[in-house]
């Protein structure tokens, strides 16, 4: 398959696992709505796709938004095969992304840096 229809696919499932979210669609009491897909990785032959989930809350939020997400993989899975329309849907796994904490923490290293300089 191409580049381009794999990233069209990943842009569709990140599409359709955020809608899922942010509606309340997944009913459990785990998963908060402030938490959204960062990015998906599709596997080269569209077996597997790895969601990676970031939230603006704690770490223990974050974690337990993403044991809640992967508990529901198989809703999650059947609903977005439903919106994707093709043969087959991918496998999905949920794992953090903390790349927004690790981002702030190096903005405000760098703050710190910069503030000590003048």
């Amino acid at each position: 398959m191409s580049e381009y229809s794999q990233k069209r696919i990943e842009a569709r499932l990140s599409e359709a696992i955020s809608t899922l979210i942010v509606k309340g669609e997944v009913k459990n009491q785990n998963l908060s709505t402030l938490c959204s897909v960062s990015r998906v990785e599709l596997s080269t032959d569209n077996a597997y796709a790895t969601v990676y989930i970031s939230s603006v809350l704690d770490e223990k939020t974050l974690n337990q938004s993403v044991a809640a997400l992967q508990g529901a993989s198989g809703f999650i899975q059947k609903r977005v095969g439903a919106f994707l329309k093709t043969r087959n849907t991918p496998v999905l796994h949920f794992k953090a992304d903390d790349s927004l904490r690790e981002g702030q923490k190096i903005i405000e290293l760098i703050d710190s840096l910069v503030d000590n300089g003048k």
